[in-house]
């Protein structure tokens, strides 16, 4: 499949010699996504920042619809790309030659930028079906995600942390979440597990069918020590009500995802990062109208969750903005 370019640069005429350019011009490309998720909105926004001050900083970006996190930390070590959107545990494999990095070892030069939303690990579930737990999952048919994608490992650790044998103690439906609410309303299913950003349509979707739908809590001990072992996961809480207005009413929900990261590497200027870190900081008034997603970002959540080490341009201007010593 080709990838879409999308060049976020407007028509600009010039001549030779023109004053208004830097002779030293730089331009970078960052890997969204999915033309219709979240990562490629979140780096077309980026670039939109950069690219509205070309003439001052002297740098002009455009951001590519891709397959997304796995494409686009490989994209970055090849040179391809400057910066892409990736998620926490994939960065940290990359980094520690884990998973599918394995054969190839340490991708030492991979950077964290700054984290973005989290992508939490969230279980729905029919009401009749008497889940008020995941440890209610035992003997119920479970969609758990398709084998060997993230969000399917995620679960994994979920279930087994909770003392459920996946093989066993469940009936699993392997299946796109975006098929899932169809299978909760048919009674094919009782439950299933996506890691998403929030709010999200599919969800919505299935807590608004005919069949009564709701968040289950993904907590307690268990939890809390998973997400202590695995460095790439943190704990996040899902605001039903703020979010998903059409439901009805129900407190927010405990969780742990992983973080969405904006990554690079240690080929990339020290200087084209900071004014990248800075632009968005600067203006993240205008980053959260973006996406839904991006509401509740506040600086001190974007420093959090980060699996690789911060580039020196990112840590820079954390230090001038007081957000690290």
């Amino acid at each position: 499949m080709g990838i879409v370019v999308v060049w976020i640069i407007t028509c600009l005429l010039f001549s030779v010699g023109s004053s208004n350019l830097h002779a030293d011009e730089v331009f970078i490309k960052i890997g969204g996504g999915d033309l219709s998720g979240v990562y490629f909105p979140a780096g077309w926004a980026i670039a939109k920042m950069l690219d509205s001050k070309r003439n001052l900083y002297g740098i002009r970006a455009s951001v590519e619809a891709t397959s997304g996190a796995t494409f686009n930390i490989n994209a970055i070590l090849a040179g391809y790309m400057e910066f892409g959107l990736t998620q926490s545990d994939k960065l940290y494999q990359a980094v520690n030659g884990l998973a599918e990095w394995k054969d190839r070892g340490s991708q030492s030069e991979l950077r964290s930028v700054f984290s973005l939303y989290r992508e939490t690990l969230t279980l729905v579930a029919a009401e009749d079906a008497g889940i008020s737990a995941i440890g209610d999952l035992k003997g119920k048919i479970v969609s758990t995600g398709n084998p060997g994608s993230s969000q399917h490992r995620i679960v994994m650790d979920a279930l087994i942390e909770s003392g459920l044998n996946p093989n066993r103690d469940i009936e699993q439906f392997r299946v796109m979440a975006s098929e899932a609410p169809a299978l909760l309303q048919d009674h094919r299913i009782d439950a299933f597990f996506f890691t998403v950003g929030h709010p999200n349509d599919t969800i919505k979707s299935a807590l608004t069918g005919e069949r009564k739908a709701r968040i289950i809590p993904i907590s307690g001990p268990a939890i809390e020590k998973l997400v202590e072992e695995k460095p790439y996961y943190i704990k996040a809480t899902i605001p039903v009500n703020q979010i998903y207005p059409d439901v009805e009413t129900q407190a927010d929900v405990a969780s742990f995802g992983v973080t969405a990261t904006l990554c690079t590497s240690t080929t990339v200027s020290a200087d084209v990062v900071y004014v990248l870190t800075k632009e968005v900081f600067n203006d993240l008034d205008m980053f959260r109208q973006q996406h839904p997603a991006f509401y509740n970002l506040t600086p001190k959540g974007m420093i959090e969750g980060l699996s690789a080490p911060i580039h020196q341009g990112a840590l820079r201007y954390f230090r001038e903005a007081g957000l690290i010593n």
